[in-house]
């Protein structure tokens, strides 16, 4: 169970930090035939003013505003004012953890690396007692017992881990990318990304058959307190808790070629893009999830160990 937890705490920190992947829970559902109930749908929307954090680093001519993102947000958190707003507005270019991708770009990508081959299905890689976990968690939804067998065990978690959000008005429109990608098309503004979805998706799809097993079985085990965990992460995000959110999101991480891959490594590739982006002129708005912009080996702490400061801005 130690190990089922850990895991589980790893991936959910990749979930929030990989906003592409969250695309596959209205999908599933879809395909399954089954739309999500709302707990609440009558419910009133409370307006809470949030004030996430935003750094900056500049020389003479150049000015890159670093922004940490939370990709699901439930409505009514408004987040978009004062100096976030301000820094956004003035940028000439918008960069995301990926770029802009139509819906036959990012399904092309999704069956290449989330379907199972021919001739396998998800449930006949189970045991017994494990099958009756995974399907009582189904039928928690209202979804069939089949509804993911044709998708591989990491991406059935991903799928999984969104429904309780869903449930309680977390929606992808909601999130942070979605809503700057948006203002960003509206003002006829380049957007650019720093990776791939096809990489993003190809850290999970890496991993060994029994790793993502216990990933899917330990989202299983934490469905009835995911929605309280991320409750904790959006409350750390909205009040500017760069550090807090950091322990929670990246805590108790004891496998180091995961956390290398998942967070340092490419926490220390954007570092280098950062670096080289400040010999070109120009305001440069950059948005990436919040887990990679606070704690040890963030963002800032790769470009001051390249010798360029990162300055608080929000």
């Amino acid at each position: 169970m130690q190990r089922m937890n850990r895991i589980f705490r790893t991936f959910s920190a990749a979930l929030a930090l990989v906003g592409a992947l969250a695309l596959g829970s209205a999908t599933a559902a879809q395909q399954a035939g089954h739309g999500l109930e709302a707990l609440d749908p009558a419910g009133a929307v409370t307006i809470q003013e949030a004030r996430p954090a935003l750094w900056k680093v500049a020389d003479a001519d150049t000015t890159i505003y670093l922004f940490g993102t939370i990709h699901l947000l439930p409505p009514g958190i408004e987040w978009y004012s004062g100096p976030v707003a301000q820094a956004f507005e003035a940028s000439d270019v918008l960069v995301t953890e990926i770029p802009e991708l139509t819906a036959g770009e990012t399904q092309e990508v999704v069956v290449r690396r989330a379907i199972l081959p021919k001739g396998k299905s998800l449930r006949s890689g189970m045991r017994k007692k494990e099958l009756a976990k995974f399907d009582t968690a189904l039928m928690g939804f209202n979804l069939p017992l089949n509804a993911f067998d044709t998708y591989k065990p990491w991406y059935a978690a991903v799928i999984l881990s969104t429904l309780p959000l869903q449930q309680r008005g977390f929606d992808l429109a909601n999130g942070v990318e979605a809503q700057l990608a948006a203002r960003n098309k509206a003002r006829g503004a380049p957007r650019i990304g720093l990776e791939t979805l096809d990489y993003q998706l190809g850290l999970f799809d890496g991993l060994s058959p029994r790793v993502q097993k216990e990933y899917l079985l330990s989202v299983v085990d934490a469905l009835p307190t995911i929605d309280t965990e991320v409750g904790k992460i959006v409350s750390a995000w909205s009040a500017g808790d760069a550090e807090g959110l950091a322990g929670l999101m990246n805590a108790d991480q004891e496998d180091p070629a995961m956390m290398q891959a998942l967070l340092t490594n490419r926490n220390k590739a954007w570092a280098q893009w950062l670096k080289a982006r400040l010999d070109a002129p120009g305001r440069v708005f950059v948005a990436v999830g919040a887990g990679h912009l606070g704690g040890k080996d963030s963002v800032q702490d790769y470009l001051a160990r390249g010798g360029v400061v990162s300055q608080r801005v929000q």
